[in-house]
């Protein structure tokens, strides 16, 4: 399990974060998920990690055991050895007795020996695998965390940037200065109606001079006669 999670683990820190987002069609999906799977993943290495430390303390427990078992065992061995040293000349039997004895206890000696031996082997590799499992669990931290501050920053960005695009589009539709727009079509419709009234205004000031006109002519023609009855004198 320990050595599955840390293949898990190296994945996740080997991927390349910036290339995935880029090749995403919706990044912040994309970033979510990540930040998913590295929280997954670190759930797992901890869990991972507290299990290695379990079965590293039990070997710990196994070797000191074995350790405390074959230095018994050795005193044992030594205890019946001198019984055998005492005994040499009295009673050369019971001393080959005891000299078995110390054998016997001497084999069980060496055999827990390389017991403690074969669990300091064994606690050596578990720990390395212990020390790399913290190891990869912090840096995935790390990265969870620089992953989580990046997500931040880019949904801003992108949510500000989306703002700005609405906001630009908004002032194209009302801008004055395009033809297209309502402002645009009603400014024209204005200035049409202003010409046109413009050119009633002329219309009417063209009628009425050339009605004064007409009148200045009448009262030449009055004038005209007026002298000509004059010349001919009184009736």
């Amino acid at each position: 399990m320990a050595r599955t999670i840390l293949g898990r683990l190296s994945q996740l820190l080997r991927a390349n974060v910036n290339a995935l987002i880029d090749s995403a069609e919706d990044p912040e999906k994309m970033l979510d998920q990540l930040v998913r799977d590295f929280t997954n993943s670190i759930t797992e290495a901890e869990a991972a990690v507290a299990q290695s430390i379990g079965n590293l303390r039990l070997l710990e427990d196994d070797r000191d055991e074995a350790r405390s078992t074959a230095e018994e065992w050795g005193n044992k061995a030594a205890a019946a050895a001198r019984r055998a040293d005492q005994l040499r000349d009295e009673d050369p039997g019971e001393a080959d007795r005891f000299d078995e004895l110390a054998k016997i206890a001497l084999r069980k000696q060496i055999s827990f020996e390389q017991q403690a031996d074969s669990f300091a082997g064994q606690i050596t590799q578990q720990t390395e695998m212990v020390d790399k499992l913290k190891d990869g669990l912090e840096k995935i931290r790390r990265k969870r965390e620089e992953l989580v501050a990046k997500r931040d920053e880019l949904v801003s960005r992108s949510r500000m940037a989306e703002a700005q695009t609405r906001v630009q589009e908004a002032v194209r539709s009302v801008s004055v200065l395009d033809p297209t727009s309502e402002l645009g079509r009603f400014e024209e419709r204005i200035r049409r109606e202003e010409a046109r009234v413009r050119g009633m205004e002329e219309v009417t000031a063209s009628s009425i001079d050339s009605q004064f006109e007409e009148l200045d002519e009448l009262g030449d023609d009055l004038e005209v006669e007026r002298r000509l009855q004059a010349l001919r004198g009184p009736s």
